[in-house]
């Protein structure tokens, strides 16, 4: 399990899980229509969105880290920021 354990994978991993899940998100419940609409103005929405797509981040790291992966959790923890900060950022 150590050669996998690189911080690369865990922030490609960190920057690629959110988009998908968000993509799906928007998908599934149909958001697409509201977008195309309104754009940015849905800035508490962005925000909500942003937020819900970095849980599944959060998950795997308390994967990895209980898999004593620690560089591949630091990359996902990494990877995860800019979503984290994009959320607050939609909130100011």
């Amino acid at each position: 399990m150590e050669r996998w354990d690189k911080y690369w994978i865990g922030i490609v991993l960190g920057l690629l899980m959110p988009a998908v899940v968000a993509y799906f998100y928007i998908d599934t419940y149909g958001l697409q229509p509201s977008i195309e609409i309104f754009g940015l103005a849905l800035k508490q929405m962005w925000s909500k969105l942003l937020i819900v797509s970095v849980f599944p981040d959060l998950a795997f790291i308390f994967v990895f880290y209980s898999a004593d992966m620690w560089k591949v959790s630091k990359g996902l923890l990494i990877g995860a920021f800019p979503y984290i900060l994009a959320a607050i950022g939609f909130l100011l």
